[in-house]
This record gives C-alpha cells, structure tokens and sequence, in this order.
C-alpha cells in the first residue's frame, strides 16, 4: 500500500502502532483521541523513537493532558486535532470555540508541534449517491472554513485530510484541496461497500471458507459450519429487503441467499427459487463474502493469502490494544 517508504499510516490501537513501529514504519497516526490517562509508557516511547508518531486531540481536556506530559529531551508532541464535520462520533465539532482554543494550546505549547486537522466521514456509508457527495462537499467545506479560521488566528495548519472507505473510493472534485486520505476498508472490501457504491463484487479481497454440515428440505435451508461469531453481525441490522443477497453473499451463488445466523451456524435459504440440495452435497465448501470486511477480518486467527488454488502466504493479524 505504501510502496515500500514505510511511512504515513493510521492505526487504531496502540499494539497495531508498535506493529508497525517494529516494521520499520516511522510515521504513524494513531487514531483515537487522547487523554492524560492514556498516555502509558508504550505511547512515550513511540513518541520518542519514531521520527513522527502523531497523537490526536478532540478535547480542550485532551490537549492540556499532552501539554502536561512533556517529552524527554528535544522531542516533540506531534499533535492533530479530530474535528467533527457533522458525523457525531468522536472530533471537536468545527465551528465550535473549543477547535479555536485547542488549537492554540497546541501552537503555543513549547512541547508540542501541530500538525494539522483530521476528520473522519463515516457518514458517508450510505448508497444514495447524491447524498454522500453532498455529505463529502459538506465535510470538505467545513474542514476548508476552520482552517482559514486558524490560519487568520495565525495557526498553520500544514497538514488536514478527511476520509472513509465510500468517500476516499468516490471522491468528489473538493477533495483536491485535501492534503491526505484516510481510509482503512477499502484495503479488502466487502458487501457493505457494494451496497453503498464503493466498489463490485469483484473488488472483494476476502472470502471465508465454510462446509456443508447439514440439509434441512422441510424448512427449505442449507446449514454451514459459519455462524456470527465467524462473520459478525456488524451492518446486519439493515432491513432484509436492501440485503438482496442475505447477510453474506455466496460466491458464484446468487441463487443462494444467507437468511439467518447463530454463534457457529448458518442458515442458508434459496434466493426465490428452492435449494437444488443434489448440487450442494454434505461436506461441500462454500465460499462467503464478508458483509463487513474490518469485523470478520478481527474475528479470525490466520488469513491465508492465495493465488487462485495456490496458498502463498500466512498472515497472523495483530491483537489486543
């Protein structure tokens, strides 16, 4: 993804930063806002041995808690603000006077170097398109006004971006103005993104593998060793009918449809027609689409990397925090 220069990527976690840290990667964002009581020994020495370990702030709290913590020696805080465009998740809504207050403590504070603004735009996981390209104009727009605001406050703002998956994936022309993306699912796919426009079912980089255990003709089902706590729920609570396909598309298999799933269980019905059981022996092994791609992917051991039928690789994900 980075084409070998091992820089410029966010994380989630604190283990996932020291992943990549111990991977040569000496620019990283972590990605959830800070607080003084989460600045533990792991987080100072990030800060210290990398070149730009970038914390993020959406609080007047958050900010003075980094302020507090100086680094030994020459170094640095590199801090960017979370700013809120209209999602409501976390950010420091950008019209507000604590963005303006923030921001200030980060440019006057002797250990801390500001960076810039960082947004997220999950609200535009959504498939009508005229709505997330309003949402994307809107999110770009509002980032735009409280950087010039900055900026005649006398704050630089050097860096600022924005990004989701749907929008990095359909970006729209005031997007340009933008510095960097961040997006984080597009990097397997999954049917959530094909809902909402992102991508085809060919873009899907991932596929589970599940077996065949039971026929049910009396109830018109398939049953499959591949449950929620396989695939997760996540983005399931949609109504059926925007699931053509079921919870989790069956590859080559659009006659096929997931209906309902337990812990390790999966149900699977006919897609408007019944189920050919002659065509789907015990013991045969379906291949499943992930409805949302960062769950499922959470949720496994190893993720074997191939190349048509030939296993190239074995990846063992990152854990804990």
């Amino acid at each position: 993804m980075t084409a070998g220069t091992k820089r410029k990527i966010v994380v989630s976690t604190i283990a996932e930063a020291e992943f990549y840290a111990d991977g040569g990667f000496d620019d990283i964002i972590f990605a959830s806002p800070m607080v003084k009581e989460r600045i533990s020994k792991r987080v100072i020495s990030l800060a210290t041995r990398l070149e730009a370990f970038h914390v993020m702030v959406d609080s007047v709290v958050g900010m003075q808690g980094v302020i507090d913590t100086p680094l030994d020696g020459d170094k640095k805080w590199n801090v960017f603000m979370e700013v809120d465009c209209g999602y409501g998740r976390t950010g420091c809504v950008w019209d507000s006077d604590d963005a303006l207050m923030i921001c200030r403590k980060a440019a006057a504070a002797e250990h801390v170097r500001f960076q810039g603004l960082y947004n997220h735009c999950g609200n535009t996981y959504v498939p009508d398109k005229d709505q997330k390209s309003q949402i994307q104009l809107t999110t770009v727009d509002r980032l735009v006004e409280l950087k010039k605001r900055l900026e005649a406050d006398g704050i630089p703002v050097p860096r600022f971006g924005c990004g989701s998956t749907p929008s990095c994936s359909r970006p729209i022309n005031n997007m340009g103005v933008l510095t960097e993306f961040h997006p984080g699912n597009y990097i397997f796919y999954d049917y959530m993104q094909v809902l909402v426009g992102s991508c085809s079912m060919d873009d899907i980089a991932m596929k589970i593998v599940t077996t065949v255990i039971s026929h049910k003709p009396e109830v018109g089902t398939l049953v499959v060793d591949c449950g929620w706590n396989c695939i997760s729920q996540d983005g399931c609570e949609r109504p059926k009918d925007t699931l053509p396909l079921g919870y989790t598309p069956i590859v080559d298999h659009p006659e096929l449809r997931m209906r309902a799933m337990t812990q390790e269980i999966g149900k699977i019905e006919g897609n408007g027609e019944a189920i050919d059981y002659s065509k789907f022996p015990l013991g045969t092994r379906l291949y499943l689409y992930p409805h949302h791609s960062c769950a499922t992917a959470g949720l496994q051991p190893k993720y074997y990397v191939h190349s048509g039928d030939k296993i190239l690789d074995i990846w063992i994900p990152n854990r804990g925090w």
